[in-house]
């Protein structure tokens, strides 16, 4: 069953009627064979929303946006709406923290700007939709980002969202395709649903209409891209793109890269799955060009760029300001494009609607798993999860500046565990154990002196000096903080001590000594349960992208050749 909420928008034809499933050309109508969750027709603003994401943070690298006079552009909305706060990305044992950004397209057709872009006349308007969701990490090391975007149709519970002024949508009973969630508060609540299904923390959201994709695309002089045939996106009632390229290597830009964007008649199989790797396609030739910097160093093509970025996004109070905006974009640039991955969340046809999609079992997880515990989708980390991508700690305390979202600037790099050497013998080691059994959840409550059970673990161990406090937290894994950079080998020994894995080890400035958090996968025993190994690369049904492959090359579905 479709399950509470909007519909959803009709496919990208320009007439506006709605399509179920991939287009017979000259016809229109659905093709044969195995079905294909249908794609909304307004999707060029949603991934062109997440496109205008990295427009935005690359442009800012080339320093214009320090302009003071677009902080009072810049729109603010709520971070996350709903019941579950995970309290944003966790330090690691180096005081270093990863960015989790939810980049949201919303297809709201508000604007003369967007209306007058063509098509969806019937949806003008009408309520938004997050029909564009893409979760952009950046490593805590600041040496790879993973990109993880989920179909619009993926089927999910819908979380209870609660807007500023105090309206209360409701948790869906039942299943509710995912782009609703915008139009349940706003994108808070499109945040608050990634949390839930992913439990991965997010720190910030940047959301974008399409109104300015146009002028930022001549703006930055054209993106590369590829096609292995003619093609052209039309059929004979009307329905696609109208995109038109010739076989080959074409720089787009302008109407012809929103043309592009919006494709799915005409691309591979003509399913929203091949549209995404179109578009994926698409942002990593625009991060190459942006690396070149040839292209920005018009001043005029700047300022306008900027003008149509700022008024075309809104983001959270975390990034409300221009020179937030810079600061991360600097963060970003970090990144050579040889170590971004472009992934789709790995997926299944629903077993209740088989035009709609769900998190593949497994393979879904699997990815969420790999951007929690910040391990590489390249395939490029340690043998040991969670530690290679984090630099050896500083021998003495530094003062070095914090990132947007409270991350830590990277310190250089050596494949090693927290200096375990240094730590002190384990009978002077003062250890304070915390009772977060119940988990963040909260759902099976905490298990009554689970601290104390610990504490005995652990003088068993050496530890003599481990006290239980009479605090309680909410962990789904165990976890040792420490404050500063003297302690970190005394945490690594308590953490080697009891099995876990260095990734559970980490610097927070505002805990005192070293702070065990006894998590819902320690609830009874002598030791936490063991987590199955993690995966080391992302799995093949996430179609992987990386950003220094300029030879993809799009495969053009049957029919819509010219």
């Amino acid at each position: 069953m479709r399950g509470e909420g909007a519909p959803a928008r009709p496919d990208d034809d320009i007439s506006g009627g709605p399509s179920d499933g991939p287009a017979t050309p000259g016809t229109g109508a659905p093709g044969a064979g195995v079905p294909a969750p249908r794609r909304g027709k307004r999707r060029i603003l949603r991934w062109t929303a997440s496109v205008l994401a990295f427009l935005i943070l690359a442009t800012a690298a080339a320093g214009y946006l320090y302009y003071r006079h677009l902080n009072g552009s810049i729109q603010t909305d709520a971070l996350n709406l709903g019941d579950s706060k995970l309290g944003g990305s966790r330090p690691n044992a180096f005081g270093q923290t990863p960015l989790n950004i939810l980049l949201i397209g919303s297809d709201a057709r508000d604007g003369a700007e967007n209306q007058a872009l063509g098509g969806a006349k019937d949806t003008f308007d009408g309520p938004p939709l997050a029909d564009v969701q893409m979760l952009l990490h950046l490593s805590a090391d600041r040496s790879n980002m993973s990109v993880v975007s989920m179909p619009r149709d993926t089927l999910l519970k819908m979380p209870k969202c609660t807007e500023p002024n105090g309206k209360v949508h409701a948790a869906s009973r039942g299943l509710v395709q995912t782009n609703e969630s915008l139009s349940r508060g706003g994108p808070g609540c499109t945040v608050a649903a990634w949390q839930d299904l992913t439990k991965i923390p997010i720190d910030h959201f940047m959301m974008i209409d399409f109104k300015g994709v146009v002028t930022m695309a001549d703006a930055i002089g054209g993106v590369p891209v590829c096609v292995q045939e003619n093609v052209h996106s039309r059929t004979r009632d009307g329905k696609g793109s109208g995109l038109k390229l010739p076989k080959g290597e074409n720089v787009i830009q302008g109407e012809v890269a929103l043309q592009w964007l919006r494709t799915r008649y005409g691309f591979e199989d003509g399913t929203d799955i091949g549209r995404a790797h179109a578009q994926h396609m698409y942002m990593n030739s625009m991060a190459r060009e942006f690396r070149k910097n040839a292209k920005l160093s018009n001043p005029m093509k700047l300022n306008s760029l900027a003008q149509a970025a700022i008024k075309a996004m809104i983001v959270d109070p975390g990034l409300n300001k221009i020179d937030k905006l810079y600061d991360l974009s600097m963060e970003l640039k970090k990144v050579d494009p040889g170590r971004i991955t472009m992934t789709t969340m790995p997926w299944i046809y629903s077993p209740s609607d088989s035009a709609r999609v769900e998190p593949k079992p497994g393979e879904a997880e699997d990815l969420f798993r790999m951007v929690r515990e910040d391990i590489p989708l390249d395939g490029k980390g340690s043998e040991q999860p969670g530690v290679a991508a984090s630099p050896a700690p500083p021998s003495a305390p530094s003062s070095s500046a914090a990132a947007p979202g409270g991350a830590a600037s990277a310190a250089p790099a050596a494949p090693s565990r927290p200096a375990a050497d240094q730590a002190a013998p384990p009978a002077r080691i003062p250890v304070t154990v915390r009772n977060a059994t119940g988990g963040r959840d909260g759902a099976q409550g905490k298990v009554k002196g689970r601290a104390s059970e610990v504490v005995s673990v652990l003088a068993g161990k050496g530890f003599t000096k481990a006290v239980a406090d009479d605090l309680t937290g909410a962990e789904d894994t165990t976890v040792v903080r420490f404050s500063s950079p003297d302690l970190a080998g005394d945490a690594a020994a308590v953490a080697t001590a009891l099995g876990l894995p260095a990734s559970a080890v980490q610097k927070v400035d505002d805990t005192t000594g070293v702070l065990l958090l006894v998590g819902k996968d320690w609830r009874t025993g002598s030791a936490p349960t063991p987590p199955p190994p993690a995966p080391t690369k992302a799995p093949d049904s996430a179609r992987p992208l990386n950003g220094d492959n300029d030879k993809e090359c799009m495969a053009i579905q049957p029919g819509f050749t010219w």
